[in-house]
């Protein structure tokens, strides 16, 4: 999952997506101080190394 937070003066928004794409994609078009975060659930097998 990829997370895109964006703060301004008064309010924090968070918008969420399922791939990498889609969040660089939509990271273009939003204006304000942003941080895109990758989040990964270590109980998602196939992202976990063994």
């Amino acid at each position: 999952m990829w997370v895109i937070t964006v703060h301004s003066k008064s309010n924090i928004q968070m918008f969420e997506f399922d791939t990498e794409k889609e969040a660089k994609d939509a990271f273009k078009d939003i204006r304000g101080y942003k941080i895109l975060t990758e989040v990964i659930y270590f109980n998602d097998h196939s992202l976990v190394e063994a």
